[in-house]
Protein backbone atom coordinates (compact mmCIF):
# COMPACT_ATOMS: atom_id res chain seq x y z
CA UNK A 1 0.00 0.00 0.00
CA UNK A 2 1.18 3.60 -0.43
CA UNK A 3 2.53 5.60 1.95
CA UNK A 4 4.29 9.00 3.21
CA UNK A 5 7.66 7.65 2.51
CA UNK A 6 8.51 9.97 0.05
CA UNK A 7 6.49 12.95 0.80
CA UNK A 8 8.87 12.65 4.19
CA UNK A 9 12.03 12.19 2.20
CA UNK A 10 11.27 15.65 0.02
CA UNK A 11 10.21 17.70 3.22
CA UNK A 12 6.58 17.00 3.96
CA UNK A 13 5.86 18.44 7.73
CA UNK A 14 9.14 20.33 7.59
CA UNK A 15 7.77 23.22 6.41
CA UNK A 16 7.81 22.08 2.80
CA UNK A 17 4.70 21.57 0.21
CA UNK A 18 4.72 18.39 -1.30
CA UNK A 19 2.16 17.54 -4.09
CA UNK A 20 1.53 14.03 -6.17
CA UNK A 21 0.78 14.53 -9.46
CA UNK A 22 -1.01 12.29 -11.64
CA UNK A 23 -2.86 11.74 -15.04
CA UNK A 24 -5.56 9.69 -16.18
CA UNK A 25 -6.72 8.41 -19.79
CA UNK A 26 -3.39 8.08 -21.90
CA UNK A 27 -4.60 4.97 -23.36
CA UNK A 28 -8.03 5.45 -24.30
CA UNK A 29 -9.17 6.34 -28.42
CA UNK A 30 -11.35 9.27 -27.24
CA UNK A 31 -11.55 12.33 -25.04
CA UNK A 32 -9.27 14.20 -23.02
CA UNK A 33 -6.27 13.07 -20.72
CA UNK A 34 -7.00 14.43 -17.25
CA UNK A 35 -4.16 15.21 -14.73
CA UNK A 36 -4.46 15.41 -11.07
CA UNK A 37 -2.08 17.97 -8.81
CA UNK A 38 -2.86 16.70 -4.77
CA UNK A 39 -1.09 18.09 -1.87
CA UNK A 40 -1.97 16.07 1.36
CA UNK A 41 -0.97 17.13 5.48
CA UNK A 42 0.04 13.58 6.43
CA UNK A 43 0.04 14.82 9.58
CA UNK A 44 -3.72 14.92 9.51
CA UNK A 45 -4.76 12.75 7.35
CA UNK A 46 -7.18 10.33 8.35
CA UNK A 47 -6.25 6.77 9.29
CA UNK A 48 -9.53 5.62 7.40
CA UNK A 49 -8.27 7.19 4.00
CA UNK A 50 -4.61 6.00 4.54
CA UNK A 51 -6.12 2.71 4.86
CA UNK A 52 -8.07 2.77 1.79
CA UNK A 53 -6.49 4.87 -0.84
CA UNK A 54 -4.50 3.70 -3.40
CA UNK A 55 -3.53 2.86 -7.17
CA UNK A 56 -6.97 4.20 -8.56
CA UNK A 57 -6.72 1.14 -11.24
CA UNK A 58 -6.48 -1.27 -8.29
CA UNK A 59 -10.06 0.18 -6.85
CA UNK A 60 -13.38 -1.11 -7.71
CA UNK A 61 -15.66 2.23 -9.29
CA UNK A 62 -17.66 2.78 -5.90
CA UNK A 63 -14.95 3.26 -3.73
CA UNK A 64 -13.23 5.54 -5.99
CA UNK A 65 -15.88 7.45 -6.07
CA UNK A 66 -16.54 7.36 -2.46
CA UNK A 67 -12.67 8.54 -1.39
CA UNK A 68 -12.89 11.15 -4.54
CA UNK A 69 -15.71 12.73 -2.48
CA UNK A 70 -13.56 12.48 0.75
CA UNK A 71 -10.45 13.59 -0.52
CA UNK A 72 -12.85 16.62 -1.10
CA UNK A 73 -12.43 17.87 2.63
CA UNK A 74 -8.58 16.57 3.23
CA UNK A 75 -6.43 17.59 0.38
CA UNK A 76 -6.02 20.74 -1.73
CA UNK A 77 -6.86 19.60 -5.27
CA UNK A 78 -5.59 20.97 -8.62
CA UNK A 79 -7.10 19.69 -12.07
CA UNK A 80 -5.97 20.00 -15.45
CA UNK A 81 -6.66 18.30 -18.65
CA UNK A 82 -5.68 18.28 -22.49
CA UNK A 83 -8.35 18.04 -25.35
CA UNK A 84 -8.48 15.21 -28.06
CA UNK A 85 -7.33 17.81 -30.56
CA UNK A 86 -4.12 19.00 -28.11
CA UNK A 87 -3.28 14.98 -28.16
CA UNK A 88 -3.33 15.21 -32.43
CA UNK A 89 -1.01 18.11 -32.43
CA UNK A 90 1.39 17.36 -29.87
CA UNK A 91 1.04 13.57 -29.19
CA UNK A 92 -0.25 11.99 -26.09
CA UNK A 93 2.96 11.77 -23.60
CA UNK A 94 3.35 15.71 -24.20
CA UNK A 95 -0.17 16.03 -23.63
CA UNK A 96 -0.27 14.25 -20.56
CA UNK A 97 2.85 16.39 -19.32
CA UNK A 98 0.67 19.71 -20.15
CA UNK A 99 -2.44 18.39 -18.11
CA UNK A 100 0.03 17.75 -15.47
CA UNK A 101 1.37 21.51 -15.63
CA UNK A 102 -2.05 22.77 -15.93
CA UNK A 103 -3.40 20.80 -12.85
CA UNK A 104 -0.40 21.99 -11.04
CA UNK A 105 -1.06 25.80 -11.86
CA UNK A 106 -4.70 25.02 -10.59
CA UNK A 107 -3.94 24.42 -7.11
CA UNK A 108 -3.38 28.62 -6.52
CA UNK A 109 -0.20 28.16 -4.76
CA UNK A 110 3.60 27.24 -5.20
CA UNK A 111 4.89 23.67 -3.94
CA UNK A 112 7.98 22.88 -3.08
CA UNK A 113 8.35 19.44 -4.53
CA UNK A 114 6.49 17.45 -7.01
CA UNK A 115 6.07 13.37 -6.81
CA UNK A 116 5.69 12.96 -10.63
CA UNK A 117 3.95 9.30 -11.50
CA UNK A 118 5.96 7.64 -14.02
CA UNK A 119 9.60 8.38 -15.34
CA UNK A 120 8.88 11.71 -17.54
CA UNK A 121 8.99 14.94 -15.44
CA UNK A 122 6.77 18.26 -16.73
CA UNK A 123 7.98 21.12 -17.23
CA UNK A 124 7.46 22.50 -13.62
CA UNK A 125 8.22 25.38 -11.37
CA UNK A 126 9.66 23.49 -8.45
CA UNK A 127 11.82 20.69 -7.86
CA UNK A 128 9.90 16.74 -8.78
CA UNK A 129 11.13 13.32 -8.32
CA UNK A 130 9.31 10.86 -10.69
CA UNK A 131 8.50 7.54 -9.71
CA UNK A 132 7.62 4.48 -11.48
CA UNK A 133 4.27 3.10 -10.39
CA UNK A 134 4.50 6.14 -7.64
CA UNK A 135 0.36 5.79 -7.75
CA UNK A 136 0.93 2.46 -5.51
CA UNK A 137 3.71 3.85 -3.37
CA UNK A 138 3.22 7.22 -2.26
CA UNK A 139 -0.08 8.21 -0.83
CA UNK A 140 -0.32 11.85 -2.76
CA UNK A 141 0.12 10.46 -6.04
CA UNK A 142 -2.21 7.57 -5.20
CA UNK A 143 -5.19 10.38 -4.50
CA UNK A 144 -4.04 12.08 -7.58
CA UNK A 145 -4.53 9.00 -9.91
CA UNK A 146 -8.05 8.80 -7.83
CA UNK A 147 -8.87 12.24 -8.67
CA UNK A 148 -7.76 11.83 -12.21
CA UNK A 149 -10.07 8.59 -12.85
CA UNK A 150 -13.13 10.37 -11.40
CA UNK A 151 -13.18 13.50 -12.93
CA UNK A 152 -12.08 11.66 -16.58
CA UNK A 153 -14.63 8.85 -16.19
CA UNK A 154 -17.61 11.51 -15.03
CA UNK A 155 -16.43 13.82 -18.52
CA UNK A 156 -16.26 10.63 -20.66
CA UNK A 157 -20.29 9.59 -18.47
CA UNK A 158 -21.19 13.27 -20.02
CA UNK A 159 -19.74 12.69 -23.31
CA UNK A 160 -21.70 9.44 -24.01
CA UNK A 161 -24.83 11.12 -23.64
CA UNK A 162 -24.21 12.91 -27.05
CA UNK A 163 -22.14 9.75 -28.48
CA UNK A 164 -24.32 7.08 -27.33
CA UNK A 165 -23.15 4.23 -29.47
CA UNK A 166 -19.60 4.22 -28.67
CA UNK A 167 -20.25 3.24 -24.87
CA UNK A 168 -18.47 5.59 -23.19
CA UNK A 169 -20.42 5.47 -20.13
CA UNK A 170 -18.86 2.18 -19.07
CA UNK A 171 -16.03 1.76 -21.63
CA UNK A 172 -14.52 5.54 -20.96
CA UNK A 173 -12.91 5.71 -24.66
CA UNK A 174 -10.37 2.65 -24.26
CA UNK A 175 -10.47 0.18 -27.79
CA UNK A 176 -12.94 -2.44 -25.80
CA UNK A 177 -14.49 -5.08 -28.13
CA UNK A 178 -17.52 -3.01 -28.25
CA UNK A 179 -16.33 0.00 -28.96
CA UNK A 180 -13.88 -0.97 -31.72
CA UNK A 181 -17.45 -2.27 -33.57
CA UNK A 182 -18.51 0.78 -33.42
CA UNK A 183 -15.95 2.71 -35.68
CA UNK A 184 -16.27 0.37 -37.52
CA UNK A 185 -19.73 1.11 -38.08
CA UNK A 186 -20.51 4.59 -37.34
CA UNK A 187 -16.72 6.12 -37.55
CA UNK A 188 -15.10 8.19 -35.39
CA UNK A 189 -16.68 11.68 -34.15
CA UNK A 190 -15.12 14.71 -32.86
CA UNK A 191 -13.79 13.18 -29.32
CA UNK A 192 -11.50 10.96 -30.91
CA UNK A 193 -8.28 11.28 -30.85
CA UNK A 194 -7.74 11.05 -34.58
CA UNK A 195 -3.27 10.49 -34.17
CA UNK A 196 -4.34 6.67 -32.72
CA UNK A 197 -3.89 3.85 -34.90
CA UNK A 198 -6.83 2.06 -34.50
CA UNK A 199 -8.65 5.49 -34.75
CA UNK A 200 -7.29 6.88 -38.19
CA UNK A 201 -7.49 4.04 -39.94
CA UNK A 202 -11.14 3.86 -39.98
CA UNK A 203 -10.84 7.68 -40.43
CA UNK A 204 -8.71 6.20 -43.92
CA UNK A 205 -11.21 3.86 -44.62
CA UNK A 206 -13.58 6.39 -45.24
CA UNK A 207 -11.91 9.19 -47.05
Amino acid sequence: MPDFSFERKAGAGGGRIVVGIDEAGRGPLAGPVVAAAVILDYRRFPRSLRSKVDDSKKLPPELREHLYERLQGHARIGVGMASCIEIDRINILRASLMAMRRALDALGLSPDHALIDGNVCPDLPCAATTIVEGDGKSLSIASASIVAKVVRDRLMRAMASYHPEYGWDHNAGYSTPEHLGALARFGPCLQHRRSFYSVRKHLLARA
